[in-house]
């Protein structure tokens, strides 16, 4: 199992491609995994003949552990049609091999999934089922963590006694569950995918864990669609990238996060973290109808051209399901374009661990009252509303409010802002 980003420690395998017997060519593809982040296909790394495969579907796999086993002479005799040449085994594995931990006589029986690690951490620490269960798990499909365990382990102030394994838990709630009516020959079931499973533990999670407020400006972005129009021909034909309004959205977010940091934080029990990157997610839609969020970091550090590109890229890198695993990990807080659906505005979920984030609605042409020189009057201009969810554990009203309206002076004032002028 290759290592798939600096917090990724396990992944599940979702499918083998091959079978055992079965021959592979180098570079082919031959099992599916899953992190909590993104899929990965996992390619052979020589031509042979598989002999072994160690784990099955669903199976929760460390980082570093075998997963097969490929015979590469095997592959050689077979192209050598049929002669006979001593066999050595080569292990499917980008890092050093590590051994499946072992487990005592002693088993913990679980409705969960626990892996061998998890099983051998908990009987070693003496933690029972109900304290296993007890945990959150931050995996895919909620299941345990190594990291899980030994966070719960800091701060474990007494063990909780085992009890029968008979199913006698309480309901997290004395309101009934509401009853789904369903026409048989008429209504469908359509089974959540894995993507659909984590977004909804993630979205059900964050509601969960911030005081979720909102807030709302409307901004006249006039000069910026007037200076897009004029310029995206002109964009298009020197750097050969499209000029979407999303790096404009991102340039005066980032922008905007130097002026008040603390809106670029995550919180750790009673510690805020400041972060020092700023790195933008982007939720993005899949064609599947899933969402991810691909990260744009470092984005004070780029200009438009460089923001366009990256812009471009992760799209449809997202698209055409190519992301790479750090190019969805490490966001400091995410925007998310909700008038691409022809939106006015929305109420988005935080982007856990992120304290924020930030929704742009449609762009609409309206009549609106402005000051001119000759005083008042009313003109056609272009109108959009910004709407910030907020974590108000840790932002308050005055740290939100003052940032959402600095991000919208930004974009009032692209044009004048803008370094390129007419490209």
């Amino acid at each position: 199992m290759p290592k798939m980003g600096e917090s990724i420690t396990e992944a599940t395998i979702i499918s083998w491609l091959k079978s055992v017997g079965d021959f592979v060519n180098a570079e082919e593809t031959i099992v599916e995994v899953a992190t909590d982040k993104v899929d990965n296909d996992l390619v052979s790394p020589v031509s042979g003949v598989i002999t072994e495969i160690r784990f099955q579907k669903d199976d929760v796999v460390e980082v570093g552990t075998v997963l097969a086993l490929i015979d590469s002479e095997a592959g050689s005799a077979k192209l050598e049609d049929g002669s006979e040449k001593e066999q050595t085994n080569v292990e499917v594995s980008s890092t050093t091999q590590s051994q499946q931990p072992k487990t005592n006589n002693r088993q913990l029986t679980t409705d969960n999934f626990l892996s061998p690690l998890i099983i051998s951490i908990a009987q070693k620490e003496n933690l029972s089922i109900e304290e296993l269960q007890s945990i959150p798990g931050s995996g895919t499909e909620g299941r345990l963590q190594k990291s899980d365990v030994f966070n719960y382990l800091k701060n474990r102030k007494y063990p909780i006694q085992s009890k029968p394994t008979t199913d006698n838990r309480q309901p997290t709630t004395n309101f009934p569950k509401p009853k789904i009516n369903f026409v048989e020959g008429k209504d469908h079931i359509v089974e959540m995918d894995r993507m659909r499973k984590m977004i909804a533990d993630h979205m059900v999670y964050s509601k969960q864990t911030s005081p979720h407020v909102t807030s709302y400006i409307e901004v006249d972005v006039t000069n910026l669609v007037n200076w897009r129009n004029e310029n995206k021909e002109n964009f298009q034909e020197k750097y050969n990238e499209k000029l979407t309004f999303t790096p404009v959205f991102v340039q005066a977010v980032a922008k905007a996060i130097q002026d008040f940091p603390m809106i670029n934080v995550s919180v750790d029990e009673k510690n805020i973290i400041v972060h020092k990157d700023i790195n933008i997610g982007m939720a993005t839609a899949l064609p599947s109808g899933n969402l991810i969020v691909p990260v744009l970091k470092n984005a004070n550090e780029k200009d438009l051209v460089a923001l366009a590109k990256s812009v471009n890229h992760l799209a449809n890198a997202s698209r055409s399901n190519s992301l790479k695993p750090e190019e969805i990990q490490g966001s400091t807080f995410t925007i998310s374009n909700v008038g691409t659906f022809g939106s006015l505005m929305g109420t988005p979920i935080i982007n856990q661990p992120e304290v924020a984030i930030l929704a742009f609605g449609i762009i609409k042409k309206r009549p609106e009252v402005i000051t001119t020189s000759k005083g008042d009057e009313i003109a056609i201009r272009s109108m959009m509303f910004l709407s910030l969810s907020f974590d108000h554990r840790v932002v308050d009203g005055f740290l939100g409010g003052s940032f959402l309206r600095k991000v919208g002076d930004y974009l009032e004032q692209f044009s004048s802002l803008n370094p390129y002028g007419k490209i």
